[in-house]
């Protein structure tokens, strides 16, 4: 649920510890993870678009935030 709050602004670039970190990462888990972040951040401006509740709306979040990350760690190298 905390991390669900952080989509809610926009993705922006990656400061400097967090790119390092993302060099030891394989290209399409970089650029699957980038576009879930973007598609997360979305779906908050879809919700608010439709004057949803913030509490309902990082429920929605979270729950495919969780999805997400599951779909990361099962992908392949």
């Amino acid at each position: 649920m905390e991390a669900a709050w952080h989509h809610r602004r926009p993705y922006r670039r990656p400061g400097a510890g967090l790119q390092a970190r993302l060099d030891h990462v394989a290209a399409p888990v970089r650029q699957r993870a980038e576009r879930g972040n973007r598609r997360l951040h979305q779906r908050w401006v879809n919700l608010d678009a439709r004057r949803k509740r913030s509490t309902i709306s990082v429920v929605a979040v979270a729950r495919e935030l969780s999805g997400w990350c599951w779909s990361l760690a099962i992908m392949e190298d």
